[in-house]
This record gives structure tokens, C-alpha cells and sequence, in this order.
């Protein structure tokens, strides 16, 4: 079956006659993938060209959802922009219906309900991204916004639209919230100077800083600046 065209497959061994007689869930990963893709090239049929994918990330879903619309174009013979773009779509619209899970009524108890609520938003982003969480008096979500996105090791953040969110959904409190693609967990001397500033000034307008959460790609690895006792 290998090196054939998939139209030279037997019928039933084809991905997308699979889902028609049993279901998307009876998809191999490779399958899966390959049905994202559509077609493959002259030299691998498409199906070869999804485990070489998969084969490249070790077969680590969350590594596949790191790659770029650059590495997929220059990794994989045959992958063009058209091709990465429907990959990288397909990937996000799931990460979105992974944090859709959690809806925005939740209420936040402790540092890893917001681990929780945010990991699947922005922990397998290549870049910085800085949310701010908005909570009313009973501590419940009624709104997340992006408010700044940087490179892969830093984010400037410009208190103003910080604060902008809360002043117009009339929050109580907030939970700011950021990812550090790195992996490393731990703060830099700019993230604890960041949360001082953001601290004062949402007080200003009688807003509290519940809390500021570094997230990584491992969900057990991420620092809470209210557990360490810096708010």
C-alpha cells in the first residue's frame, strides 16, 4: 500500500471512505492529518506525507500546534502556503474549542483554575502573548482579553490598555496572565516590576490585582505570583 497513490488504495483502507463507513475517530493520527492536508506529491502519497510530519515532531501533537507557517513551507518538500495555512487553521479552531471548554462564567478559586481557564489559549503560542482576566465581586470570569504580543522572550505592555478592559466591562478584580514559550518558568526581574506597576495603578481605579500567572508549555509548570506571596 505504500508509495501508491490513494486512489490506488483499496477502497476501505482510504482516510476519507474510513469516516463515511465508521467515523472521524477511527482516524489515525497520520490520517487525521491527512485528510487536513488533501492531496499529497509526486514522490509521497498523502498519507506518507502526514507521518513525515508527524515523524518530525516525534509524534507530539503539541509540538505539531508549535510549528510555524515558515517551518511547515521549509520543512516538508511539497508543503506550500496554501497547505500550512489549512494546517495551522485546523489546529487553532481546536485549540479554541479546547478553551471554549471552559466557559466564561468559571469561577477562579485558586492559581491552577486559571492555569486551567488560559493553558489551552496561549500555552503553545511561539510568542509572548499578555491577557488580562476580568472577574466580577464573586470572582467569576466575565471576560479575557489579549492587551499585548511580543517576540519569544519578552512583551511590552502598555498599562493603559492593561487597564482598558476593566474599566469597560466595569470588572472588580483582575488576573493578568502570560506565557513564556521557553519553558521557563520562573519570573524575570521585568515581570515582577510589570506586576507592582499593573498592582498600583489598577488600584487607582479600585480595581485588585488578584494575581499574575506565567504559563509554559507543561501544564504543572507555571508560577503564581499570589502563591509566592508577591501580591
Amino acid at each position: 500500500m505504500e508509495n501508491k497513490a490513494i486512489k490506488l488504495w483499496n477502497e476501505e483502507e482510504r482516510p476519507r471512505e474510513k469516516i463515511k463507513r465508521h467515523g472521524v475517530e477511527i482516524l489515525s493520527e497520520a490520517e487525521l492529518l491527512a485528510v487536513m492536508l488533501g492531496s499529497g506529491t509526486k514522490d509521497k502519497n498523502v498519507v506518507e506525507l502526514s507521518r513525515e510530519i508527524l515523524d518530525f515532531v516525534g509524534g507530539d501533537l503539541d509540538q505539531l500546534a508549535r510549528l510555524t507557517l515558515h517551518e511547515f513551507q521549509s520543512q516538508f518538500k511539497g508543503i506550500g502556503e496554501a497547505k500550512a495555512m489549512h494546517i495551522l487553521a485546523t489546529l487553532e479552531f481546536g485549540r479554541r474549542r479546547n478553551a471554549a471548554k471552559r466557559g466564561e462564567d468559571d469561577s477562579i478559586r485558586t492559581s491552577k483554575d486559571i492555569v486551567r481557564l488560559m493553558h489551552p489559549m496561549i500555552s503553545d503560542m511561539p510568542v509572548e502573548q499578555f491577557w488580562v482576566i476580568l472577574l466580577n465581586r464573586k470572582n467569576k470570569v466575565i471576560g479575557k482579553e489579549c492587551v499585548a504580543m511580543g517576540g519569544v522572550s519578552a512583551v511590552l505592555v502598555d498599562m493603559r490598555l492593561l487597564l482598558k478592559p476593566a474599566i469597560t466591562r466595569l470588572a472588580s478584580s483582575i488576573i493578568l496572565c502570560h506565557n513564556h514559550p521557553s519553558g521557563t518558568v520562573s519570573p524575570s526581574a521585568e515581570d515582577r516590576a510589570l506586576t507592582r506597576r499593573a498592582a498600583s495603578a489598577a488600584e487607582l481605579i479600585d480595581v485588585r490585582l488578584l494575581d499574575h500567572v506565567i504559563i509554559t508549555p507543561d501544564f504543572e509548570k507555571f508560577y503564581s505570583f499570589a502563591d509566592h506571596g508577591e501580591l
